[in-house]
């Protein structure tokens, strides 16, 4: 009788600690809704990594964007259209441009300008790289033979794919933490794709070329060692401003192309929801109050350059937001503390 009275005791416990969870985590879905939308700033997108956990891996969760040709050994590789991932180069600040691709191709390239040299920010596909980002440098009336420097968020292949052409065509220095090194190493994809180790990005970094300075902060999470940046300053007219760039968007796990990011879900989870807050901090403090995304489709980064080419005289400029750098990463770790709350049982 008093075996039967724990074993009830024991299950109101567990459905009572199972209650709490579910409010701890409907708290946090909360917040990261209300921090997700504001007009011309959209992270609906990111919202989505609030979706309550259904049996499945984490990949399966949050799988490869569909875009992403199939590089698989022995396997042809299928190259979409041009049509797909082209779109026209443009200046977006005095000394920043954007130069790839498309919400189709959802892969943001940028070069920042200096009085000593060209930053790119991230590579791009090894097939888009020769278009968008050499091609595309040129048309602005820049010169790819000034890429100094390639940083790259993290190991890839849309993010560095490119920085192996611009390595051997122009000897660009290429930016990656040491933890994303090794998973480029790591990786089953053939060597022909792999820059070779180069720079090694250090947490609180300063990267200074000319007029300009990028922070590296190594945030990991989205991968082992992904990396986000500062950039200073991002000049408009009169105006000066601080870029801010959080280099992932859902947490790893199961890794892509062969490697194994962390031991569990729940590691790359706390991880992610970790860096994400203190990335926040960092950001605020610096004064950040341009958003910069690696993907188009993380904050609709189209149709903000589409509302800069009709921008007026003296009219806000539409990337401009302080309180789009906090939001994004308030999004991402308030539903990362969601699914830890609901896994906390498990």
């Amino acid at each position: 009788m008093r075996y039967l009275a724990f074993l009830l005791l024991l299950a109101d416990w567990a459905a009572a600690t199972g209650a709490a969870q579910v409010s701890k985590a409907q708290s946090h879905v909360a917040a990261a809704k209300a921090a997700a939308y504001e007009p011309g700033q959209d992270f609906t997108l990111i919202f989505d990594l609030c979706k309550q956990p259904k049996p499945g891996s984490l990949e399966a969760r949050f799988p490869r964007p569909p875009e992403a040709p199939p590089l698989e050994p022995g396997a042809a590789r299928k190259i979409p259209p041009r049509s797909n991932w082209y779109t026209d180069p443009m200046k977006v600040f005095d000394n920043l441009y954007y130069v790839g691709g498309s919400k189709e191709n959802n892969m943001n390239v940028w070069a920042v300008t200096t009085s000593e040299g060209i930053i790119l920010i991230n590579a791009g596909w090894d097939f888009t790289v020769e278009e968008l980002v050499v091609n595309g440098l040129k048309k602005l009336g820049l010169d790819p033979a000034q890429i100094k420097y390639v940083i790259l968020n993290e190991p890839k292949l849309e993010i560095y794919g490119g920085s192996k052409f611009l390595q051997d065509r122009y000897k660009a220095r290429i930016v990656l933490s040491e933890a994303d090194w090794d998973m480029i190493a790591k990786s089953n994809l053939p060597t022909d794709f792999k820059p070779r180790k180069d720079m090694v990005a250090t947490d609180g970094q300063k990267l200074k070329l000319g007029d300009l300075t990028v922070t590296l902060y190594v945030t990991p999470g989205h991968t082992p060692g992904t990396v986000s940046l500062l950039i200073s300053p991002l000049k408009d007219g009169n105006q000066k401003h601080v870029g801010s760039m959080f280099g992932g968007r859902g947490p790893g796990y199961e890794g892509w192309d062969g490697v194994k990011y962390y031991p569990t879900e729940r590691e790359g989870m706390a991880a992610w929801s970790a860096s994400a807050k203190r990335f926040k901090s960092i950001a605020e403090a610096a004064g950040a109050d341009v958003f910069l995304s690696a993907h188009d489709n993380w904050d609709k980064t189209s149709d903000k350059l589409n509302a800069l080419k009709f921008r007026k005289p003296g009219d806000p400029h539409p990337l401009v937001s302080r309180s789009a750098v906090s939001r994004y990463q308030t999004v991402i770790s308030e539903c990362m503390d969601a699914h830890l709350a609901w896994r906390s049982n498990e």
